[in-house]
C-alpha cells in the first residue's frame, strides 16, 4: 500500500518543513517542534524547557498576552504545547481557511516572545501550582517518569527532575530565558508541519511569506547524552505521604529508538504481551492467579514510545497491598519474564498484541492533532517523518524471537528498582543491591 504524500523543503534560515495532505475533511494542524527538553537544561535550571514553553504562550512581537488564545479559538480551533525530553512541541487545529493566521502565530513567537520580568514571575507561579497539582499532593505523584530516572541514570541530563525544583525555577531570569530562546529557539533548531486540507503550493507560499524573515540563528550542536547501562541492580525508595498502597518501579535500558527502531520495537510488543488486556502474562500471574497487586504496566518510554532518542527506557510498574512483600512482587516479574525469554510468547499472543498496537496506530493517525504531532517529531528525532506511516507494517513484522530476545535483555543485573512506600510504613529491608 501506499503511503501517504509528504512534501518537504527547507528555508534558507534552516526551518525544516513537512506538509501532509489530506482534503478528507476541511481541517488542518499546524504544529512546531523545537530541538530541545529536559535534558538540554543546564544544571541549577531544572524545569527550564518547561517554564519555557508556558513563557511562549505569553505574547510575542505583534501580540498582546492572550491575543494568541483569542484568534485561535475564536476560529473554532485548538492549541496547546507541551515539553518532552528531547524536544518542546507546539500545535493548533483549526479549519483550513485559517491557515495563514496559524502560520502568522506561529511565526510571530518564533521571531520574538514576549519575554517580560511579569510573564515570567507569573508563569513561575503557573509552573509551581501544576507541580503541586500533579505531583506533591497526588497518590505516586511523579511515579515513574520524575523518580525512575534518578536511580536508573546516573548524569545530570538524563536523571534530573524534568518538572523542575521550586529553588531553581525561581531564581530562573529574564536573561537566562533570552539566552535560552537565542540558543534553542532557532530556526534551523525546529520542524514546522502542516497537515490535513492544505494544498502544498499554496502553503509553500504562505511559509515562506511568514516564516521566511524569521532571522537564521546558529544552531547548537546537538550533545549526546549516551551513559553506560548499570552494572548492577540500583536500588532506592521513595516515601509518598498520599499513596495508599506500596508500589514498585523497574527500569531497564532499551536499544536506540533512532539507530535501532526495529529493535525498540520489540520491547514495545513485549510490553503488550507482558500488561496490556486481562489476557497478558503478568495481569494473568499476579493479578488474577497470584493475586498480589492491584494494577501492574509496563511500557517503553517514560512518556510514551518514540518520544526520546537514546538513552530510552523499559519500564515495569505495579501497586500492591501492603502485606504483599515488593520482593514477592519483583521475583513474580522475573519469573514471567524468563519463561517469555525462554519460550517467548505464543504466535496467538504476538498476533493479539500487533494486532492491537496496528489498530491503536491507525486509529492515532486518523486524528489529525495526533498525525500533525507524530509527523513532526518524527522528522525532529529520526529524520523521517514518513516513519509514522510505517510504524504499523513494521509492528506487525515483529516475530516471536525477537520479543524473546527483549525480555532476555531485561536483566535484573542491569536495571533500576524504585520503591514507594506510604508515609508511617516500616522501611524495607532491600534484598540486595545498592541505593
Amino acid at each position: 500500500m501506499a503511503l501517504p504524500e509528504l512534501h518537504r523543503f527547507t528555508l534558507p534560515n534552516g526551518l525544516r518543513v513537512v506538509l501532509a495532505p489530506d482534503p478528507s475533511a476541511p481541517v488542518i494542524g499546524v504544529s512546531v517542534h523545537y530541538d530541545v527538553g529536559f535534558r538540554s537544561e543546564p544544571e541549577g535550571r531544572t524545569g527550564f524547557a518547561h517554564l519555557f514553553e508556558h513563557l511562549m504562550f505569553q505574547g510575542s512581537e505583534s501580540l498582546e498576552k492572550l491575543a494568541h488564545f483569542r484568534h485561535v479559538q475564536s476560529s473554532g480551533g485548538t492549541f496547546n504545547g507541551s515539553t518532552h525530553p528531547d524536544y518542546t512541541d507546539y500545535y493548533q487545529v483549526l479549519p483550513s481557511a485559517a491557515l495563514e493566521r496559524a502560520l502568522f502565530l506561529e511565526a510571530d513567537r518564533m521571531r520574538a516572545p514576549k519575554l517580560t520580568e511579569e510573564n515570567l514571575r507569573n508563569q513561575i507561579d503557573v509552573v509551581k501550582e501544576e507541580i503541586r497539582l500533579n505531583v506533591l499532593n497526588r497518590p505516586y505523584g511523579g511515579f515513574p517518569w520524575i523518580l525512575l530516572p534518578q536511580v536508573l541514570f546516573q548524569t545530570f541530563p538524563n536523571a534530573h527532575n524534568g518538572y523542575g525544583d521550586f529553588t531553581d525555577l525561581e531564581n530562573a531570569t529574564v536573561d537566562d530565558c533570552a539566552a535560552f530562546f537565542d540558543t534553542y529557539y532557532a530556526p534551523g533548531n525546529a520542524v514546522l508541519t502542516v497537515a490535513g486540507d492544505v494544498d502544498p503550493a499554496e502553503a509553500r507560499e504562505l511559509v515562506e511569506k511568514h516564516f521566511g524573515d524569521v532571522p537564521a540563528r546558529p544552531v547548537p550542536p546537538r550533545p549526546s547524552f549516551a551513559e553506560p547501562a548499570p552494572k548492577g541492580e540500583l536500588r532506592s525508595e521513595h516515601e509518598d505521604k498520599h499513596a495508599p498502597m506500596p508500589a514498585i518501579a523497574l527500569g531497564y535500558r532499551v536499544p536506540d529508538p533512532v539507530g535501532e527502531v526495529e529493535a525498540y520495537l520489540s520491547y514495545l510488543v513485549l510490553a503488550g504481551v507482558l500488561t496490556d488486556g486481562d489476557g497478558s502474562r503478568l495481569q494473568q500471574r499476579l493479578v488474577h492467579r497470584d493475586a498480589v497487586v492491584v494494577d501492574v504496566g509496563a511500557g517503553c518510554g517514560l512518556f510514551g514510545p518514540l518520544e526520546a532518542r537514546d538513552p530510552d527506557t523499559f519500564n515495569i510498574t505495579a501497586i500492591h497491598p501492603p502485606e504483599v512483600p515488593s520482593e514477592q512482587v519483583i521475583t513474580a516479574i522475573d519469573e514471567e519474564l524468563q519463561r517469555l525469554a525462554e519460550q517467548g510468547p505464543t504466535e496467538q499472543e504476538l498476533a493479539k498484541v500487533t494486532a492491537r498496537w496496528v489498530s491503536t496506530m491507525h486509529r492515532e493517525h486518523d486524528r489529525l492533532t495526533s498525525r500533525t504531532l507524530g509527523l513532526g517529531s518524527a522528522e525532529l528525532l529520526f529524520g523521517r517523518a514518513e516513519l509514522l506511516y510505517e510504524l504499523p507494517d513494521k509492528l506487525a513484522a515483529i516475530t516471536v524471537d525477537e520479543v524473546a530476545a527483549a525480555a532476555k535483555a531485561l536483566r535484573p543485573d542491569s536495571r533500576a528498582v524504585l520503591t514507594v512506600k506510604p508515609a508511617g510504613e516500616p522501611a524495607a529491608k532491600p534484598a540486595g543491591g545498592s541505593e
